[in-house]
């Protein structure tokens, strides 16, 4: 399930209007491109390989192959034992159907899966996967807080409503997989859109936990990729691995896991072992607090404490910690800007040299940036602005790389490059409608960030 909350991509500003509220009237930077362009879509590019131990893949496999997310264990190992098949039902949004063709040649050329669209007119009785396009008012009133999900046993949302009591849409019950409904907002943007198919496809054939653990993957919680990852890719792989079968046990497939992985990743061999620490329910429960857009934000501010807390009674020097401390900068940050700079520079610092967290720290660059353009340092900004836009068009995500490029052409202005500001702030607007969707969204996000500029320097 892919939860209606992002950890780290909300700019901490005032001013972003909300889906259905009436648009801001245009001023200073979205004045001048009333007429927006084009929507920028990414071109497909191999992901970067996992950088960390076949010893701790193994580990990983086994946690989302027999754990689930509320902490129950599974008993025996599932996967398609015969090609998967799809339909698509619905009202698909606006280029859904090109997102899917180019997930599915992914997870054919880089997994090994064999997945295809079923287009005859029998696919309602054979296909394996239901994907129903609906809209995000339809999946909250099923699921409250999930942005998109996916439930066994079932082919569309009225039959999961009318059967969401029966054990056989639980998971903890599931002996194999035969029949799964994967249910996909068609009213949001197209990088949600995608997101959704990325993360709730992947989890219909493959691991059904999630681990915060996890610095450089999907089945994370924190919902900082967006796209599905190397190493999300070696592990739908292994899932697949002629060696594996359904009904395995845990102790069956750890046996087995070593050969595998060594000749499916022979570099994991190389990388030394990190053994990540398991994440406690504790700070779990703490971070989705903190996360609650409908908590007060003294509840919120309490929650991100007790997460840093936490981690740092803990020992952890990861990912985790960072996010601990991201999030107590952003409880703060409309109140007090200049400790919440600190907890984002400790969350930095956690950062950096630790492998697979680029995306986290070009994420942390939208909020260090903004304070910079806010206070008037271009050039500070820029020197985070530039990396970061490269790790965003990397992973392939659009809101994020939308944002660091107007935060980019605020800070060139700044500096007095005008000429340099309006090609990168035209080159983010086409990335925007990408990420964010409506015209109107798009226009919002471009105030809200105009607005952090020192009012000497704004533009007439």
């Amino acid at each position: 399930m892919r939860l209606g909350m992002v950890a780290l991509t909300a700019l901490a500003l005032t001013g972003c209007a909300r889906p259905g509220a009436e648009a801001p009237p245009p001023t200073r930077a979205a004045s001048a491109v009333l007429v927006l362009p084009p929507v920028k879509v990414f071109t497909p590019r191999p992901p970067s390989a996992p950088q960390r131990s076949n010893t701790d893949i193994a580990r990983d496999f086994l946690d989302l192959h027999f754990e689930l997310e509320g902490g129950a264990s599974l008993p025996h190992f599932s996967r398609f034992e015969s090609p998967i098949t799809l339909r698509v039902t619905g009202e698909p949004a606006p280029g859904f159907r090109r997102e899917l063709a180019a997930l599915l040649t992914r997870l054919r050329n880089e997994a090994g899966i064999d997945i295809h669209v079923l287009g005859s007119a029998d696919a309602d009785t054979t296909a394996r996967i239901t994907i129903e396009s609906v809209s995000r008012t339809q999946i909250r009133r099923a699921l409250p807080k999930a942005a998109c999900f996916v439930v066994p046993n079932v082919s569309s949302l009225a039959e999961y409503r009318r059967n969401r009591r029966n054990p056989r849409t639980r998971w903890s019950l599931l002996h194999q997989r035969e029949k799964l409904a994967v249910f996909i907002p068609n009213d949001v943007s197209l990088q949600e859109v995608r997101d959704c198919l990325h993360e709730e496809l992947a989890q219909a054939i493959g691991p059904l936990n999630d681990l915060y653990r996890l610095p450089d993957s999907i089945f994370n919680d924190d919902n900082v990729h967006a796209v599905l990852t190397g190493f999300d890719m070696l592990i739908l792989r292994a899932t697949y691995a002629p060696e594996l079968r359904t009904g395995m046990t845990r102790t069956e497939v750890a046996a087995r896991l070593p050969a595998i992985l060594a000749r499916l990743n022979p570099a994991g061999a190389r990388h030394a072992t990190l053994w990540l620490p398991p994440t406690p329910r504790a700070w779990i429960d703490a971070v989705e607090q903190a996360l609650d857009p409908h908590a007060p934000v003294r509840t919120r501010t309490r929650a991100a404490n007790d997460a840093a807390a936490i981690a740092r009674d803990l020992g952890w020097h990861d990912h985790r910690r960072a996010l601990s401390h991201y999030l107590l900068g952003r409880t703060l940050h409309p109140r007090e800007p200049l400790l919440a700079r600190q907890h984002y520079l400790t969350a930095e610092s956690f950062l950096q040299g630790q492998p697979g967290t680029a995306l986290h720290q070009a994420k942390l660059a939208v909020q260090l940036a903004a304070q910079d353009i806010a206070s008037g340092r271009g050039e500070a900004a820029l020197a985070r602005l530039e990396p970061a836009s490269a790790t965003a068009a990397a992973h392939q995500n659009a809101a994020l790389l939308s944002t660091l490029l107007m935060l980019q052409a605020e800070a060139l202005e700044l500096t007095g490059r005008m000429v340099e500001a309006r090609r990168v702030r035209l080159d983010s607007l086409g990335w925007a409608r990408y990420g964010y969707g409506a015209d109107w969204q798009v226009k919002a996000r471009l105030e809200d960030i105009a607005s952090l500029r020192p009012l000497t320097s704004r533009r007439p």
